[in-house]
Parts: C-alpha cells; structure tokens; sequence
C-alpha cells in the first residue's frame, strides 16, 4: 500500500534538512559557552574593553548585554585589555545594575589607578532615593598621599570609614591595585579588601547590623563618579568630585565572596 504524502509536509521536511545542512557548523563541544550566565553569582560585569569607537559599547555589561546610556570616558590601558579614564567631572551611567537590586549579600569589585590628588573623590554610586546623597551604596576617598588616604565605604547609610588618612596602602602610588567588598547578610558584616589580602574595619565597624540587604530602591549605577557626574537628580555638593584615576573590570556579585575568591580575583587580574 503505497503512503501519500502532502505536498506541504514534504516541503517543510526538505527545507528543514537543508537548513541543517549548512556547512562550516562547529561540533557541539566547541559552541561559546557562557561562563557567567544571567541569574548566577555574577550580577553585572563591565570590563571596559572595547575598541570601537562607540564608547557605549567599549562599557557594555557582559551579563546581560546591559549598554549605559551615558559613557563620557576615554579607553586607556587597563590592568586586563582596556580600562577607562576617569576625568573628574563625568561618569558612566547604566540604566540599572541588572538584577543586582534583588541581592541580600554582595561583593562589590573593581580595579583602580591613580595618582595624589587633592580632589574628594567618588568612584561609583548605586543611585537609590532612599539613602543619604541618593545613593544606597558609594566609595569615598580623599587626604590623598601616596601611601594612605581617608577612605570611606557606604552601604544603606552604614559607613565603615579609616578617618585621618588611616587607610594605610599604596592606593595613590600610580599602579594597579583591586579593591574589594563583601557583605555577608549571615552576620552582617562588611569585609574591606586590597589587593586580595583583608584590611581590617576601625573597631566594631565592619558590623553593619543591616541583616539581609534591601537594595530595591535602586535605579542607574554610576561608574567612575557620583550622581551628578551621570546628570542625575539630587545634591550637588562642589565638594566632591568624580574618579580621576584609571578603573577596570568592575563587578558586582550577589553573595560575599570568600577571602580565596578574592585573591583568585587578584592573581588572576580579573
């Protein structure tokens, strides 16, 4: 008995063997892989290293194709690939951080460069309306020398601060260093990280009481400045002025990494 089969279904089949014919198809175990999916640990990641001359594109973030709809900054060399400059006055402005809002325990990551100054300085703000200055998490840094600085770091208004230049490590010495947070929601403490080894908080500092974080309220992250260096809405303090310095790979986890996680980082220049 012979089987009729509809001209439709024979078409459809001869068109989806030819398209499964194409040439130059890479075996199955050589496909991209994605070693930092969305919805894993790694929340948002800029490494700064385009060469186009889009800089939106040169600052995209790589776990969600997340471009900034500001990039002012100028590609330089970084401590991996490409970095940006910082100038003072401009900063990078995402429309989010992706899902990094959602997170209860975080590490916040990145490589800086720079040399003494006498600027008050802000390298990044997670701009939320609920925070002092809008900004639910921030980095501070002024008193500039070359080898200490007053140092500052804010997470929902709890500050752990190494006041009168006690922040003592070669920040300011014109080489690469990695700057690293870790909240941990466990015990609601903060752990300050240079270089990938531990700084240790000023007294009881490093334990914020915050529990699990609550950084709903988020919106932009700005990258390489404050707030109104991103043409944002809120203080404008002549005080405090924008990064100066060199920045690559930043980071941001959700969840505090171990003490070995952060020095990979470090050994690995990521």
């Amino acid at each position: 008995m012979k089987i009729k089969i509809p001209l439709r279904i024979l078409l459809a089949t001869l068109i989806i063997a030819s398209g499964c014919a194409k040439k130059d198809r890479p075996p199955l175990g050589d496909y991209p892989k994605d070693a930092n999916p969305p919805g894993g640990p790694l929340k948002f990641y800029a490494a700064f290293d385009g060469t186009t001359a889009d800089p939106l594109m040169n600052a995209v973030d790589s776990i969600r194709a997340n471009f900034p709809s500001e990039n002012p900054l100028a590609s330089v060399a970084g401590i991996s690939g490409q970095a940006v400059q910082g100038n003072g006055s401009d900063a990078i402005k995402y429309p989010s951080a992706n899902d990094f809002k959602g997170v209860t325990s975080c590490t916040i990551s990145m490589w800086v460069n720079n040399t003494v100054n006498a600027n008050t300085e802000l390298y990044f703000s997670l701009v939320s309306k609920d925070y002092w200055h809008e900004s639910a998490a921030f980095l501070l840094v002024e008193h500039a020398a070359v080898d200490k600085c007053t140092f500052k770091f804010a997470l929902q208004d709890h500050w752990v601060e190494y006041v009168n230049q006690s922040f003592d490590r070669p920040l300011f010495n014109g080489q690469w260093h990695h700057l690293a947070f870790t909240y941990d929601q466990t015990t609601s403490t903060l752990k300050v990280y240079f270089d990938g080894a531990e700084v240790p908080t000023p007294g009881t500092q490093g334990n914020l009481g915050l529990g699990p974080l609550n950084l709903t309220s988020a919106t932009n992250l700005v990258v390489g400045g404050w707030n109104k260096h991103a043409n944002i809405s809120g203080p404008t303090d002549a005080w405090i002025s924008g990064f100066t310095g060199k920045m690559d790979q930043f980071r941001l986890y959700g969840k505090a990494l171990t003490a070995s996680e952060v020095l990979a980082l470090y050994n690995s220049r990521l």
